[in-house]
């Protein structure tokens, strides 16, 4: 195992993360196969168990940052067309239109509407609230980015579509959950083996998206 001095200037917490870095599996093997983050492996793991890639012709990566996932969907499904948005910058991805702004923007959903240039198969989620350290604050700021990614979900997904998006440990609360099974068939939460295992996310995986309700 690694272990590293701490340098001068260096907090404690900093050179746990580091060596934390230094030794993760997930980190190494990330950089050898050439993928941005230790994340893109979290997508893996998801899809190889709920199969949501499959098939999908237009998917939104939401959070995209630093574009690890978006690099998974453009491997497995070079056909297919990605739109992401992030409030960091990300390098491009071939094939991938990357918007550098806030998602709760006013304009934002209709943006990526415009990138995606009709419904979407899929919505992927890896949002997370800046934490304050405070677990209750973090967990409704981070359950709000879920419910606004599940609003716009509900709003460009073509019947039959998923949404998948981080949660924070207790997964998705119970409002949460009733809306979300009344608009697809099957709702699961799963913590990817790549989720270290001291994380509080889990993910929600929404599948068999139901379509937009009747009006009146």
């Amino acid at each position: 195992m690694t272990r590293l001095r701490t340098a001068k200037g260096r907090k404690v917490s900093s050179t746990k993360w580091l060596e934390r870095q230094l030794n993760d599996p997930y980190v190494k093997r990330a950089r050898a196969e050439g993928y941005r983050s230790r994340a893109a492996y979290k997508l893996i793991e998801l899809d190889e168990r709920f199969g949501f890639l499959k098939g999908a012709e237009r998917i939104v990566d939401l959070g995209i940052a630093p574009g690890g996932w978006t690099q998974v969907v453009r491997q497995r499904l070079p056909q297919a067309a990605v739109v992401g948005i992030d409030l960091l910058p990300t390098d491009p991805i071939d094939g991938a239109a990357i918007l550098q702004m806030d998602f709760l923007a006013e304009e934002a959903p209709e943006r990526l509407r415009e990138a995606l240039g009709g419904p979407a198969d899929l919505v992927l989620s890896d949002m997370a609230a800046n934490t304050v350290g405070h677990p209750q604050t973090d967990h409704l700021r981070t359950m709000a980015l879920v419910e606004a990614g599940l609003e716009f979900a509900a709003e460009v997904l073509k019947p039959g579509g998923a949404y998948v998006a981080k949660v924070l440990a207790g997964g998705a609360d119970n409002h949460l959950v009733a809306e979300l099974k009344r608009r697809f068939a099957t709702v699961k939460h799963a913590k990817p083996p790549a989720s270290r295992k001291g994380s509080s996310e889990w993910y929600v995986v929404a599948q068999g998206f139901k379509g937009a309700p009747e009006p009146g």
